[in-house]
């Protein structure tokens, strides 16, 4: 194979990709299994220090049927919420409101799901289980909550971050403390990218095609992405619209890459670059990216 035409080697983040789902999941079960075992042994210690009637397994429900909430439905629950609605400092009091509200939801969720847990183990043992007076425990296990949530999610967005950096985060050059610009910032032919210990420009010219993805538009330039803070529709405002078409909600694509158009029965399209990437194109863009690319049908 001629070395101009092979592919790009895998970067480390990109071989890590593979493994991104176990590593994320083996975390989370490894540290709530650590702290269900290691709080289940503490509380066991102290109550056979003292003359209880508390049996061995009720600190192990106890904590077991904390950690089971927190695993299958919350740390899901808070990861979808912080992707869905992430945290922004420009507009931190509005944000905080939201974290606040949502940190009360986990706790009634926690404290109800435990606790049905907690109620069918000791039925199946032949015990009933008492929670104690509801207004007062329920105060008691939101000052817990609170800041198991703020903990979880200040993890999961500095995990997130660590992630966009060692992939390499695209952001918008600024406008100059001093001077006016030496391009036009309304219309950007450059791209600052941060990717770990240094910095780089792309042009504008090199991106292929854009993805939206949550709160972040991934920009495709040879075989990577960088994930740029915006909207699909907010970026596509500012770029050089002679350059690139938007052609499904969710994608940009350059025009100097279209290679054809490969019409569906259902009214949408299946664009082929020159690369060989196939993207989908919604029928409402597949007419006007025909006319401005002139590519052929596939």
């Amino acid at each position: 194979m001629n070395s101009s035409t092979r592919s790009p080697l895998p970067t480390p983040y990109e071989r890590y990709l593979p493994w991104k789902r176990w590593v994320e999941v083996g975390f989370w079960v490894l540290l709530l299994g650590t702290n269900w075992a290691g709080n289940s042994l503490t509380t066991l210690i102290e109550i056979r220090r003292g003359d209880s009637t508390i049996q061995g397994w009720e600190p192990v429900v106890w904590e077991g049927s904390s950690a089971v909430m927190w695993l299958l439905v919350l740390i899901p629950a808070i990861a979808w919420y912080t992707r869905r609605f992430p945290f922004h400092w420009d507009h931190w009091r509005r944000d905080l409101a939201g974290y606040v509200v949502a940190s009360l939801v986990v706790c009634i969720v926690h404290v109800l799901g435990m606790v049905a847990l907690r109620m069918l183990v000791y039925r199946w043992q032949g015990m009933q289980y008492e929670f104690g007076p509801w207004p007062r425990e329920l105060l008691y296990e939101y000052l817990k909550d609170v800041r198991s949530f703020a903990s979880i999610v200040v993890t999961m967005e500095g995990y997130r971050f660590l992630l966009r950096r060692w992939q390499g985060e695209a952001s918008l050059l600024d406008v100059p403390d001093e001077g006016p610009p030496v391009e036009p910032v309304d219309r950007p032919e450059r791209f600052l990218v941060r990717k770990l210990g240094r910095e780089f420009l792309v042009a504008a010219q090199d991106i292929e095609w854009m993805q939206a993805s949550g709160n972040y538009v991934n920009l495709r330039v040879r075989a990577h992405d960088y994930p740029l803070r915006s909207t699909i529709a907010g970026i596509q405002a500012r770029l050089d619209p002679r350059r690139f078409a938007r052609i499904h909600r969710s994608y940009l694509v350059s025009l100097d890459h279209v290679a054809s158009i490969e019409p569906l029965d259902t009214g949408d399209a299946r664009v082929h670059l020159r690369d060989g990437t196939v993207l989908p194109c919604s029928r409402r863009y597949r007419q006007d990216l025909r006319v401005r690319t002139g590519a052929e049908v596939a």
